[in-house]
């Protein structure tokens, strides 16, 4: 299948080589072109805009930082709507808010475009191994289209109609983001009684308490190790777009609201380009010294 891919961050730059190792031809294209380089090296074809990596193309994937982000590359100015032929598949991969992906729909729509809302949970480490979760939102029709691309890349289901990818994803980062404090307070206390910390990740990741984030970022937080899979500043991003989803819903999300204060606090002190699993040093800073004999 003929292919374009907009957007090669650390999400997307393995995304896209996963694709291109199912054996689907792909058009490439990012703003930093440089990260095309990879991947024209694998293969790829160098697109020189949004529009020249559509052109052509069965389907088109994009993965970007925000709503704006998104109706650049896809109906700004160069857009990957002017390469496109009718009825070519548009699925964002992006975590965007529910009723901007149904305005964003609309509109391609209108140009003859199909589009499906898509984004994703897994992280670097799904999109590297090709693991990623992938919640569709759109027709049915369009996800059968697009199925063999989205499954080079994990696992698709459709969820139901345009925005309820969204909507699920929105699902999603509420209980990565509180799974995630709870590993973050595991292992201070931990810390703080003397306890060996990868004893207790074994222990607790054999029970009922375990999680992708408890296996996946606990060792990263044993280890000091805060570099990025996932950034602060995109977790608050996303967090939100679903607080202020709960908002427009009357419903209060009292977990959801404090983790993101304590994200607020990394980003206070410098972390917003640190890994999620930095929110431990939001704990520790909380905790203090501990108290002496």
């Amino acid at each position: 299948m003929n292919v374009g891919f907009i957007g090669l961050g650390i999400m997307g730059s393995r995304m896209a080589r996963n694709i291109l190792r199912a054996g689907h031809s792909l058009s490439v294209w990012n703003r930093t072109g440089s990260k095309c380089d990879p991947l024209v090296a694998a293969g790829a074809i160098r697109a020189a805009s949004p529009r020249e990596a559509a052109a052509g193309r069965d389907v088109v994937i994009s993965i970007v930082t925000d709503s704006p982000d998104v109706e650049a590359v896809l109906l700004g100015p160069a857009g990957a709507v002017e390469g496109a032929r009718p009825g070519t598949v548009f699925a964002d991969m992006s975590t965007i808010a529910p009723d901007a992906a149904r305005s964003i729909g609309e509109r391609l729509a209108a140009r003859g475009i199909v589009f499906l809302d898509a984004p994703v949970s897994g992280g670097d480490v799904g999109a590297e191994r090709g693991t990623l979760t992938i919640m569709v939102g759109g027709d049915a029709e369009a996800f059968e289209q697009a199925r063999p691309v989205l499954s080079a890349m994990g696992t698709p289901t459709r969820v139901g109609p345009a925005g309820a990818g969204q909507t699920v994803k929105a699902c999603n980062q509420i209980l990565g983001a509180l799974n995630l404090l709870g590993v973050c307070e595991a292992v201070a206390l931990a810390r703080r009684a003397g306890i060996d910390g990868p004893a207790m990740l074994g222990v607790v990741s054999r029970g009922a308490a375990t999680s992708w984030a408890l296996q996946n970022l606990g060792p990263r937080i044993l280890a000091g190790d805060f570099e990025p899979g996932f950034r602060i500043r995109d977790i608050q991003k996303d967090l939100a777009i679903v607080l202020d989803a709960a908002r427009r819903l009357s419903l209060p999300l009292a977990g959801t609201a404090l983790v993101a204060q304590l994200f607020r606090s990394n980003e206070a002190h410098g972390e917003g380009d640190r890994g999620t699993q930095a929110l431990f040093r939001s704990i520790e800073r909380l905790a203090g010294p501990a108290a002496g004999p």
